[in-house]
């Protein structure tokens, strides 16, 4: 006997979460996310948890606008409290070709009513003052710019579309789809196919893996990226912003009672390793000490590894899978998808119940557009 649903959402993180929320808010009908481990245990409970309005793409800034309504609003909406801290992204930059991409970036966001602004070195030393700035030019600030807890959001979302009706399925993964004659007829699980009329893949670093399953190519790699926390450390105030020296990609903000801090080595190769690299943390603290020296006198408490979900552009895939009637994807946001949560999932529910997201136009992220060779790159990545 086959079980039949509506929807099936492919993974329990901020986007699976929030598009069966958004889904569910809207009366979609029998709605079931399925999960291979538990609900925000995946990328979304590894990830650093920075939100932000600085993009260098007009659909990326409209989608953080959209959804730091949600975050700055999280407790009202949802009985939730996510530990939001807008103390402001500080973007370090020491690369004069990446002081002209991001003056011109700074245009478009302004133009967009994001309160960004070129700082100079004073100002960034008076921003953070635990940062060496004699071989910076500046940098860009947005004080709206901060950080908050993804399990806790993530799990705000899900209670919230329990409440409405969502049915999720923890240990519980796709390993599968059936599809006839082009059109996609139901996901295959370890418990038995689920029927449905439309399926969802939102399942981040495996992504790929599933588009095999169903016989297409989703362009998303998993690349593995490390962050530490260190003991407590008050040699640095704790309302700093979150700071990336942008060349490197190293950045740090406070957490707790210590700092988070992290850096992508541009040299990994796509993988499922989650072990931590003992050469890269040592690395990793070289960089952040050679830029903020007061962390010589800090102690790192623990590390973790966990993915980014890489595209060619950067850019994720948002909308109907090419080539099977019924499978779509929200996937592939290249270290920013915990931030968009909120708008992604809000648009995904637009565009599959009335033909096109209307918060947002989310068509320029249309994955088809890498088989079309429409390819829109964003600049801002960490």
């Amino acid at each position: 006997m086959v079980e039949s649903v509506d929807f099936v959402i492919i993974g329990a993180g901020i986007m699976g979460c929030s598009l069966a929320y958004h889904l569910a808010e809207r009366r979609a009908g029998h709605i079931v996310v399925l999960e291979r481990d538990e609900i925000a245990r995946g990328a979304t409970a590894d990830a650093a948890g920075g939100i932000r309005l600085q993009f260098s793409t007009e659909t990326n800034i409209r989608l953080s606008l959209l959804s730091f309504e949600y975050w700055e609003n999280f407790s009202e909406l949802f009985g939730t409290d996510i530990g939001l801290h807008q103390y402001g992204y500080l973007f370090l930059l020491t690369n004069t070709q990446h002081v002209e991409a991001f003056q011109q970036s700074l245009e478009l966001q302004q133009a967009l009513g994001v309160p960004a602004r070129w700082v100079n070195p004073e100002e960034i030393a008076r921003l953070q003052p635990a940062v060496r700035t004699d071989d910076l030019p500046g940098g860009t600030y947005c004080p709206r710019d901060g950080w908050c807890d993804p399990y806790s959001a993530t799990m705000g979302f899900a209670q919230a579309a329990r409440e409405l009706g969502v049915e999720f399925r923890e240990h519980c993964p796709a390993i599968g789809f059936r599809i006839e004659q082009d059109r996609l007829h139901a996901v295959l699980t370890p418990e038995g196919p689920v029927s449905c009329g439309v399926a969802v893949i939102c399942a981040g670093p495996y992504t790929g893996e599933l588009g095999k399953l169903a016989g297409v190519e989703l362009p998303v790699l998993p690349y593995r990226r490390m962050s530490f926390v260190t003991e407590p450390f008050d040699l640095v105030p704790k309302t700093v912003p979150m700071t990336i020296e942008f060349e490197s990609s190293l950045y740090f903000h406070p957490e707790g009672d210590g700092f988070l801090f992290g850096m992508s080595n541009p040299d990994e190769p796509p993988g499922f390793n989650k072990t931590v690299d003992p050469e890269w943390m040592a690395r990793t603290v070289e960089a952040l000490c050679r830029r903020a020296p007061v962390f010589e006198h800090a102690r790192i408490r623990r590390g973790w590894a966990g993915f980014y979900e890489v595209t060619p552009d950067d850019n994720p895939l948002l909308g109907w899978v090419d080539g099977v009637e019924g499978l779509a994807v929200a996937a592939g946001f290249s270290g920013h998808g915990f931030m968009h949560g909120p708008a992604v999932g809000r648009c995904m529910a637009e565009l599959l119940l009335e033909g096109a997201a209307r918060s947002v136009d989310i068509s320029p992220f249309d994955p088809g557009r890498f088989r079309r060779g429409r390819l829109i790159q964003e600049q801002n990545v960490i």
